[in-house]
């Protein structure tokens, strides 16, 4: 499916019907090949609008996959990159693409790092949390950045309810969730349960100060709104 390289439907099946980390250590080789990476065009935006802010020193991707997220760091930090994910085959994948960064398996609610990033970034991930989950999650990146760094999230904003896009979507959380209940081991990929007022929440209640701005180079929904924000979470600089 998707193209010559990508994955059979029945590989994607197999996935499905697997944990989360078992199904992407499937995926892993083919996963490059699939509209579920996050699309060059998105972290070159992402990348544009965080150089603005400045350069930084060292930089984390969170749930990193095959790397897609080091094209935004390596362009952003001058000490070194890390990327951490819980899948092995996404790792082994992420290293043989970019053998110059660090690469880090652990599971993102219980990141392994304190005060060692000025920059974090995450893309396309999100979904495979629960919202119950998300504080862990940002408790983590908050516990990883220096005083001053920042967290940053490209989000999709979501087509109009008006639109066959936001029906598809909404019918493919549906599946999900009748195959979770059916079916174990769980596989968490929702695309409505990211919104950006929840999201925003959820960051600013683990310390963040947290703003948002649109990423206009990546076009316009029917009805005027930008299809892609990009989340800025600050953590706040130390004081003396």
């Amino acid at each position: 499916m998707f193209s010559p390289n990508g994955p059979s439907l029945r590989e994607l099946c197999v996935q499905a019907l697997s944990s989360v980390e078992r199904g992407y250590d499937l995926l892993a080789p083919k996963f490059d090949y699939t509209p579920f990476r996050t699309p060059d065009s998105v972290l070159g935006a992402t990348a544009q609008a965080l150089s603005e802010l400045g350069s930084f020193d060292r930089g984390l991707d969170v749930c990193c996959g095959t790397g897609a997220g080091m094209q935004v760091l390596r362009s952003l930090c001058r000490e070194g990159t890390t990327g951490v994910d819980f899948s092995a085959g996404m790792l082994a994948q992420a290293r043989r693409a970019h053998p110059d960064a660090s690469w880090v398996r652990a599971d993102a609610r219980a990141l392994p790092f304190t005060e060692g990033f000025d920059l974090a970034v995450s893309a396309g991930a999100l979904g495979h949390f629960l919202p119950v989950e998300r504080p862990a999650l940002f408790g983590g990146v908050y516990r990883a950045l220096r005083p001053g760094g920042i967290f940053a999230v490209p989000i999709g904003t979501g087509p109009p309810r008006t639109s066959v896009s936001h029906w598809v979507t909404r019918g493919f959380d549906l599946a999900m969730r009748v195959r979770n209940a059916v079916w174990r081991p769980p596989f968490v990929m929702y695309y409505h349960t990211t919104g950006l007022a929840a999201l925003r929440g959820d960051l600013t209640a683990v310390g963040f100060t947290v703003t948002d701005t649109a990423l206009t180079v990546l076009g316009q929904h029917r009805d005027g709104s930008p299809r892609f924000r990009l989340i800025l979470a600050g953590k706040p600089a130390a004081s003396y």
